[in-house]
């Protein structure tokens, strides 16, 4: 939060600074720091999270996310090669992980998920996986 303020002080003097010199840069100047606070107290992670949805059926896969552009993938199934559960510093700090799971095409990720929701959803995927492999 430290670093929030002493970048607010200065987006404060740069915007003092340029004023003089129009509005434009000086509004531009504002709406970065702006934007630069909204996700310093969490708001932008918040509204992308809320904007992902995944389903898991016996068959595919459904990632679907984004705020403006929206995004959905299909997954088939019998296309997963591996699934795994990611965990950064900051992610353990909060009990999140992510589920990534990858195809020979990529690797797709659902994050946000608490380290339990996590591991039942990397089990579940990969054992509907192996089925769905065993079925052809």
């Amino acid at each position: 939060m430290a670093m929030l303020g002493l970048l607010t002080l200065l987006g404060g003097a740069t915007l003092v600074m340029l004023t003089p010199y129009g509005v434009a840069p000086a509004v531009g100047v504002l709406l970065v720091f702006v934007v630069f606070a909204l996700v310093q107290i969490g708001f932008v992670p918040q509204m992308r999270y809320r904007h992902w949805r995944y389903h898991v059926d016996a068959q595919e896969l459904d990632i679907q996310f984004g705020v403006f552009v929206v995004r959905r993938t299909l997954i088939p199934l019998v296309r997963v090669q591996h699934v795994d559960t990611v965990q950064g510093p900051l992610s353990k700090q909060f009990g999140l992980s992510s589920v990534t799971v990858s195809t020979a095409a990529g690797s797709h990720v659902i994050p946000g998920l608490s380290d339990e929701a996590a591991d039942q959803l990397r089990d579940h995927i990969s054992a509907l996986a192996r089925v769905a492999r065993e079925s052809l």
